[in-house]
């Protein structure tokens, strides 16, 4: 954030003179810094997010594994699978239930297949140079899991019923006790299972802010005495800030819901630059927000990417892959996938064969994976803001790691807009750049103008 400060105040982002408050976000980012070693190859990953419910007919872990090389030739590196394991059918919703409401922490949901077919899937896959995660669901589970029956004692119960407490009104899924340090073990003892016998390379994990930090610390410390770990929180960092103590990513749920705000709402752009300008200061240069246009929660209860953001979807895109951070694909955007998928009950992905924005997404990804200055978490890379001619419209950017350099300009508007790009002290642009979709050059030593339709970007990188 160090770095962006000076154009922020420059540009009226932010106030100059409360210098104590820059220095208590100073403070606040050192102080939530996560000091466990982290995973060597998460500073260029990617997350997919796998549905195998809905990604083939077969909706099988073998099935899935046919799309594999595709995904390897896109450019995909992590992929996240949503819960693997059983669904508890007490209480259960829609014809085939949660995958969210686990009945058994260390067994395969047979939907999918056993755990041999999981097992050779995740082997497969890191013979082609994937890393795997799988969703963690800590804070509940469903009403049958066999806790229930072996250990009661684990769960908090609701004393106007005498039952186990319902999770947030959601009434197939039951809370857990951390308070309990039986519960605590048996829930590391169950999330080690999964690295022993299947050498997972992470968890992501649900709902990672209603289980207490302090269990997360003692699982991550636990853990990796056997192996180290990619921890991605569904935690956004600008409400609680402090998971970056155990976490290396978290969502960026306000982004999220602000530009969907500035999108349907006709916003001014300085909204995107205030929410922007909050998670820099959070993060600091090691904390990893994780950006995305749509999961399997958005698509299904409020709407695929293109009914929140309509023309604005693929810009989005390309700012969650360009900007500080680490970019999520969820299954089906590169079709790209224009229905909401049932959570409850089978609904597949209306695969055609024609991967529209498979290009468009091995562009963004290639350019993440191999320039070093969209390195995420990496001190070495700074990330400056730049002055335009057409600020109320454009957000402009440039970040650069040594000799490596890549300029991002998108217009936030409904509106054509010619602009210019001025240069302030310290940050010069000079040489050839090439647009990295048309591999067009460019020389901005001589030539800082730009012409952008609405919601058009352009990504450069320098030669």
């Amino acid at each position: 954030m160090k770095k962006l400060m000076p154009l922020l105040v420059a540009m009226g982002i932010i106030a100059c003179n409360n210098s104590e408050t820059t220095k208590t976000n100073q403070a606040t980012a050192k102080m939530v810094h996560n000091e466990y070693k982290k995973a060597d190859w998460i500073n260029t990953t990617n997350v997919y997010e796998v549905n195998v419910r809905q990604y083939t007919k077969e909706g099988t872990f073998n099935a899935f594994a046919k799309e594999l090389p595709r995904l390897k030739e896109m450019g995909v590196e992590t992929l996240w699978f949503m819960p693997i394991t059983p669904i508890a059918q007490k209480n259960m919703k829609g014809s085939l239930g949660s995958y969210y409401a686990c009945s058994d922490y260390t067994s395969i949901n047979p939907e999918f297949g056993n755990l041999e077919d999981f097992k050779n899937l995740v082997k497969e896959a890191h013979s082609m140079g994937f890393k795997v995660i799988i969703d963690w669901v800590a804070n509940h589970t469903g009403w049958d899991h066999v806790w229930t029956k072996i250990h009661p004692e684990y769960y908090l119960k609701d004393s106007a019923t005498n039952d186990f407490k319902i999770a947030s009104g959601m009434d197939d899924i039951i809370e857990l006790d951390y308070k309990n340090p039986a519960l605590r073990k048996a829930m590391i003892d169950a999330m080690r299972y999964w690295i022993t016998e299947c050498d997972i390379d992470g968890y992501r994990c649900d709902l990672a802010f209603w289980v207490e930090l302090d269990f997360w610390l003692e699982a991550r410390t636990e853990l990796e005495k056997t192996k180290t770990l990619f921890w991605l929180a569904e935690s956004d960092p600008l409400e609680h800030p402090d998971y970056f103590k155990a976490f290396d990513a978290c969502y960026t749920w306000t982004w999220m819901h602000k530009t969907e705000d500035f999108y349907k709402k006709n916003q001014d752009k300085n909204i995107l630059d205030t929410v922007i300008r909050q998670y820099d200061e959070v993060c600091n240069t090691t904390d990893i927000p994780l950006w995305f246009t749509t999961n399997h929660d958005e698509n299904t209860w409020n709407g695929t990417e293109y009914e929140k953001y309509g023309d604005m979807a693929k810009a989005l895109a390309v700012f969650s892959f360009t900007w500080n951070g680490m970019p999520m694909i969820y299954s089906g955007q590169e079709l790209p996938n224009m229905k909401r998928l049932k959570f409850f009950d089978k609904d597949p992905i209306e695969w055609n064969g024609k991967y529209e924005l498979h290009d468009f997404y091995k562009t963004l990804l290639t350019l993440k994976k191999n320039n070093p200055a969209l390195r995420a978490g990496d001190p070495g890379v700074t990330t400056h803001l730049l002055y335009t001619t057409a600020d109320k419209n454009v957000l402009a950017f440039i970040r650069k790691n040594g000799n490596n350099e890549v300029l991002v300009l998108i217009n936030f508007s409904n509106a054509k807009t010619q602009f210019g790009v001025i240069e302030v002290k310290d940050i010069f642009m000079t040489g050839h750049y090439t647009d990295v979709f048309t591999k067009q050059d460019k020389d901005l030593t001589t030539d800082k103008q730009f012409d952008l339709l609405p919601w058009q970007y352009l990504v450069f990188e320098k030669k």
